[in-house]
């Protein structure tokens, strides 16, 4: 058995976390699932009780002006050297060198998309962060940060694509129909 890498990339809400359970729950190989975000995460978790969107967008704008702009994808790398078989999902693309670094892997990228409206109706429901619940204006404007715009240009370069606008079941099946390839 060998290592599959795959990288996902999507806008807010589309599923991406979704898809990342459902391979976990179907998969007969070990899976690992790691987010671009989580170093982001960890550092904010010290000093801050909840965590925004905003935050995390901010601290990774600032890593990144200082240490370079794939310095998400080298945190990534590091995660994953010592995973030698099964499938290794890396959620959350918003760069090109995160691409980038996942294509030297040797992996496949896969953009999950859906509605902005159904996006947003998602998110108000999930209550990760503490700004999940925002208003329709809040999300537009969170959509438009420097992290995010990328997020469309990259996922046309991307190895499958799901629109994530139907059900569940819709949503599986085509996460199945693309796993039918590895």
């Amino acid at each position: 058995m060998k290592k599959n890498i795959v990288g996902l990339v999507g806008e807010t809400g589309s599923g991406k976390d979704t898809f990342c359970q459902y391979i976990k729950k179907i998969s007969k190989k070990p899976v690992f699932y790691f987010r671009f975000s989580t170093p982001l995460t960890e550092a904010l978790n010290i000093f801050l009780n909840e965590i925004k969107k905003e935050d995390q967008q901010w601290l990774g704008i600032m890593l990144r002006q200082r240490f370079g702009n794939n310095i998400l994808g080298k945190a990534i790398v590091k995660k994953i050297k010592s995973i030698t078989k099964g499938i290794v999902i890396l959620n959350g693309i918003r760069y090109w060198e995160e691409y980038k670094t996942i294509k030297k892997l040797g992996g496949e990228v896969i953009y999950i998309t859906a509605e902005q409206k159904l996006r947003w109706q998602r998110l108000r429901t999930r209550g990760e962060k503490k700004d999940d619940r925002v208003s329709f204006k809040k999300f537009l404007e969170l959509e438009r940060a420097k992290t995010e715009l990328a997020i469309p240009r990259i996922g046309k370069k991307a190895d499958f694509e799901i629109e994530n606008n139907g059900t569940k079941q819709d949503f599986y099946q085509n996460i199945q129909a693309i796993f039918k390839k590895f």
